[in-house]
């Protein structure tokens, strides 16, 4: 999702100065009219440079216009809202499950004879129209968890003060707070800086925690609900707050200093082993590799919260933000040109290696069978699986009302870091603002 190297621009107007900056090759306007042209409004940032340069070789094999532009974090919503009503129009977004379709289903074409529909294992997860239409499909898998240093973490099993002693003994919350607790007093000892890497609220981190952190305890209130509820109670916020507290008290900085605390930070802190834990996913995997991480230095568990039976439960996975739609309201010639291009991102090799090896996915489409991904996080979740540990849902993010609830927990998050604002101001903005949300865009 998930969404990371990220340039983050706070404001809007900056934002669309920063999707005029980062396009393919191939300009908005012109082109062949008859062949059509394919934009894509890109969601991932992580990924905006191997995008960029898989939209080139395609235009350079084929002669169609192609450009794919990125938008910054945090603003998909109001870019998109933005572009779509441009003359030269995205013919391709994203949309984030039936939450997302809902806002945009006015423009979502018929996607039933795409090959990525087509390709698809479980044609069941795409989404569809009142009538049955397909106006979505997934195109990535995601996980996220806590990743972990394993020379630093095996240190810690092998000191003579530790009360943990092997990973197979570090599952559940209480098991993750002795680990955290005893790597915090002695990190001079293991030569770190803190249990945890910075929990930073810059707008390139606070996703982790306002959306990804928030939404594991109510994927366990939604757990097995099919559409997306009117209100919520907050049952688990006590147990989000246990763990969110542990992140703020075990870290590398202090609280006071997390205001502006990046997700590169966080990153280099682990990269440099300051820190033994990143809360991150399997998106997070090509930026570490940048900082000179190994496969083989890594490893991912859940976030334990204390939460009913996550000691049989492996990382969050779904699809999250990842749906591609096709824009009905360009021309037929951009429409058809757009699935021209998708079904050569999912089946020629060129595409199946950068989506695979470039940008880390793991997809959910038949073609990808003979592509296997080097990403250790994807690796640590399918070895979760085959030991029986059940995935964690997206439900929590699936069914997010808004940008806005999540901007709104944020806040209130920060606050509370800040000591300017208590915990109850939190449950405030995570049930009322939930209530307040979904009635505002139903």
């Amino acid at each position: 999702m998930m969404n990371k190297t990220i340039k983050i621009i706070a404001t809007a107007t900056a934002a669309l100065m920063m999707i005029a900056g980062v396009s393919a090759c191939g300009s908005d306007t012109g082109g062949d009219s008859d062949k059509g042209r394919v934009y894509y409004l890109n969601l991932k940032p992580e990924a905006s440079d191997q995008w960029k340069a898989l939209a080139e070789e395609y235009e350079k094999e084929t002669g169609i216009e192609t450009t794919v532009q990125t938008a910054a974090s945090g603003t998909y919503e109001q870019t998109l809202k933005s572009e779509i009503a441009k003359d030269n129009a995205p013919t391709l977004f994203q949309v984030s499950g039936n939450v997302g379709l809902a806002r945009w289903k006015k423009y979502a074409a018929d996607m039933s004879d795409s090959e990525p529909y087509k390709q698809l294992r479980d044609q069941s997860t795409a989404l569809k129209g009142d009538n049955g239409e397909i106006l979505g499909v997934p195109f990535v898998i995601e996980s996220y968890g806590l990743i972990y240093n394993k020379d630093l973490l095996n240190k810690y099993f092998q000191a003579d003060w530790s009360t943990i002693k092997s990973i197979d003994d570090l599952v559940g919350f209480k098991a993750l707070k002795t680990v955290a607790d005893e790597i915090q007093e002695h990190k001079d000892d293991l030569g770190v800086k803190g249990a945890f890497t910075s929990a930073g609220f810059d707008s390139s981190s606070d996703w982790r925690f306002k959306e990804q952190l928030a939404a594991i305890p109510l994927s366990y209130e939604l757990d097995g609900v099919t559409e997306q509820p009117a209100t919520i109670k907050g049952t688990y916020l006590p147990e989000l707050k246990q763990t969110f507290d542990l992140y703020l008290k075990d870290s590398t900085v202090s609280p006071t200093e997390l205001s502006a605390k990046t997700g590169n930070d966080a990153t280099s802190e682990f990269a440099l082993g300051e820190g033994v834990f990143y809360q991150n996913g399997t998106w997070a995997w090509n930026d570490l590799q940048k900082e000179g991480v190994k496969a083989d230095m890594v490893g991912t568990i859940p976030i334990y919260m204390g939460l009913p039976g996550e000691e049989e439960k492996g990382l969050a996975t779904g699809s999250g933000d990842n749906y591609w739609a096709i824009n009905n309201k360009v021309s037929e010639a951009d429409q058809q040109a757009t699935k021209d291009f998708l079904k050569w991102v999912i089946t020629s090799d060129k595409g199946k290696k950068a989506m695979t090896d470039d940008m880390g996915f793991v997809t959910p489409f038949k073609s990808f069978s003979d592509m296997k991904s080097s990403n250790p996080i994807v690796q640590a979740d399918q070895e979760m699986a085959d030991a029986g540990k059940q995935d964690v849902s997206w439900n929590g993010i699936m069914f997010m009302p808004s940008q806005q609830w999540k901007d709104g927990v944020g806040s209130a998050m920060l606050e509370y870091v800040q000591g300017t604002g208590k915990w109850d101001a939190v449950k405030t903005a995570y049930v009322d603002g939930w209530a307040s949300e979904y009635e505002s865009t139903h």
